[in-house]
């Protein structure tokens, strides 16, 4: 019984020294975006616990709906869809207002997404794709090319297993990249050209991977090698939190 009271004594003073580390890492930083317990804030840069707060909006359709108004994203609430199948449809959806994300369209017109990927997409375009556009190319993004979100399909449109985060509008694929100068990055294309292109690519997947449950690229298989694919998992492909 004392071991038992022992063990149990250390879990709590361990819980309390974490508790207490990343309490005065963030306050030291002005980081709140880094404590588990703080309100997501879609204004403030990526801390280490955002990926997991997006996450949690699966459940919470009107929370997610009210960090997108209050970080100035313009957006449509869409109806809600039933698929033919009982694990397709979803009744977060929206749609983002031209502008919506700040700078960037969508092309095809922009997509119907359930709101946490709105909300990921979002923060991905004003913390990764934009720097990183900078950074490579000296110039903005001003358009992103998907290859759809909402399908009511199974994974890799087989006919029977497991069911895709786009049955329920939870990813989405990003095809390609068009700057501000007209320049186009496409993952297809440029993937394996090397140089700034590729670069940016990789940084922006690796971006992604702090906000999104899932994302895969073509670097994962060949079933990826034309786009990334980016999804807030309510079941997961390969778990929580896969990058590859």
């Amino acid at each position: 019984m004392r071991k038992v009271r022992r063990a149990a004594t250390a879990v709590i003073l361990l819980a309390l020294l974490i508790g207490g580390g990343f309490l005065a890492w963030a306050t030291l930083r002005n980081r709140p975006q880094d404590l588990p317990w703080t309100r997501l804030d879609l204004g403030q840069p990526i801390g280490i616990f955002t990926g997991r707060k997006l996450a949690g909006l699966t459940d919470d359709y009107a929370e997610c709906r009210a960090l997108l108004r209050a970080a100035g994203v313009r957006y449509a609430v869409l109806p809600r869809i039933s698929g033919a199948e009982p694990q397709c449809g979803y009744a977060d959806g929206v749609r983002f207002a031209p502008g919506g994300s700040r700078a960037i369209a969508f092309a095809p017109a922009n997509p119907g997404i359930s709101c946490p990927v709105a909300a990921a997409l979002s923060l991905w375009e004003w913390e990764v794709v934009q720097p990183a556009a900078q950074k490579h190319f000296g110039v903005a993004v001003a358009r992103i090319e998907h290859l759809g979100s909402y399908s009511c399909r199974r994974m890799y449109g087989r006919s029977a297993g497991d069911w895709s985060e786009h049955a329920t509008a939870d990813a989405i694929d990003i095809a390609a990249f068009r700057l501000a100068d007209g320049t186009r990055i496409g993952v297809l294309e440029d993937w394996e050209a090397g140089g700034e292109k590729a670069a940016f690519l990789r940084e922006v997947r690796t971006g992604a991977c702090r906000l999104f449950s899932t994302v895969l690229s073509p670097d994962y298989n060949a079933a990826h090698r034309d786009h990334l694919h980016l999804d807030e998992a309510k079941r997961g492909e390969l778990g929580w939190r896969a990058c590859r």
